[in-house]
């Protein structure tokens, strides 16, 4: 790890997300001096460029981060991680309540039960299933004899590599090498992958739904920063079954989904000696 003889107190802000860089922006604004944590080179690009921040990437494990925290002079931490990004909270709480360093949780806004609100309890046949965890996908019948876009990312596809003798498989990959190679690896052809970074404009989602006669549509409960609540209106459009994977259940010590709060927070705990 690298050494930053830098002894000004700072607020860590876990990032990587379209949260986190809003979340940067508005405390940059206000002079708040931050380090920021993101696990790849082209998440650098969300944040702006300020001599109050600095980006460090690198997946932390807890001992790291009590390291981190010390060399870092952190005072508080701001975790916008992505919520199944799990480990990494769970070790900043660890690490935070070891050195009784204040943690807040920023939580994307859930799509719930609004305008389009939830299609029947989750039943199969039904045009929205909740599920707990791609396991419980795997596990069940639900993919039988479908049409199956997977829009949840690289790393669980190879679950359903035996899946491709009972249904017709379809991915929806970040345009990397890494994210590519996993997915062919998994059993899924160059003719069933389509690699693009989000957001997806919804008539370009539309128009893949409707291309591959999509039936069902894999995603995370990402919210609408990660596109849940199109993916929402289109299966809802076009008769789609839309399988939504739960987050992991996190017990965070304090979350909040409110901008200001967060801001509020970081101000308290820097005793708004830069504002």
């Amino acid at each position: 790890m690298q050494k930053e003889t830098e002894t000004q107190d700072r607020i860590w802000l876990i990032g990587g997300t379209g949260e986190s860089a809003k979340l940067a922006t508005a405390l940059l604004q206000i002079g708040l001096p931050l380090v920021i944590s993101v696990t790849t080179e082209s998440a650098r690009s969300l944040y702006p460029i300020s001599p109050l921040l600095q980006v460090w990437v690198e997946r932390f494990n807890l001992s790291q981060i009590n390291q981190f925290l010390t060399e870092q002079n952190i005072i508080a931490v701001l975790d916008a991680s992505h919520p199944y990004a799990v480990e990494i909270s769970q070790n900043a709480i660890a690490a935070c309540s070891q050195k009784d360093i204040p943690y807040l949780r920023f939580e994307r806004a859930r799509c719930g039960d609004g305008e389009m609100g939830r299609w029947g309890d989750g039943e199969v046949g039904g045009r929205l299933i909740y599920l707990d965890s791609f396991n419980q996908l795997v596990a069940g019948e639900y993919l039988v004899g479908e049409r199956v876009l997977f829009t949840v990312g690289y790393k669980v596809l190879p679950l359903f590599k035996d899946w491709h003798e009972r249904s017709t498989l379809f991915a929806r990959v970040l345009p990397a090498t890494t994210s590519i190679e996993a997915a062919l690896a998994a059993g899924f052809t160059q003719d069933k992958l389509f690699a693009m970074r989000p957001p997806i404009p919804i008539n370009l989602e539309r128009e893949l739904w409707r291309h591959w006669q999509i039936s069902m549509v894999v995603t995370k409960a990402s919210g609408a920063p990660g596109g849940e609540n199109i993916k929402r209106q289109l299966a809802a459009e076009l008769g789609v079954t839309l399988v939504i994977i739960e987050p992991p259940i996190m017990n965070y010590p304090q979350v909040t989904s409110d901008l200001e709060e967060a801001i509020a927070f970081c101000q308290q705990h820097l005793g708004n000696q830069n504002v």
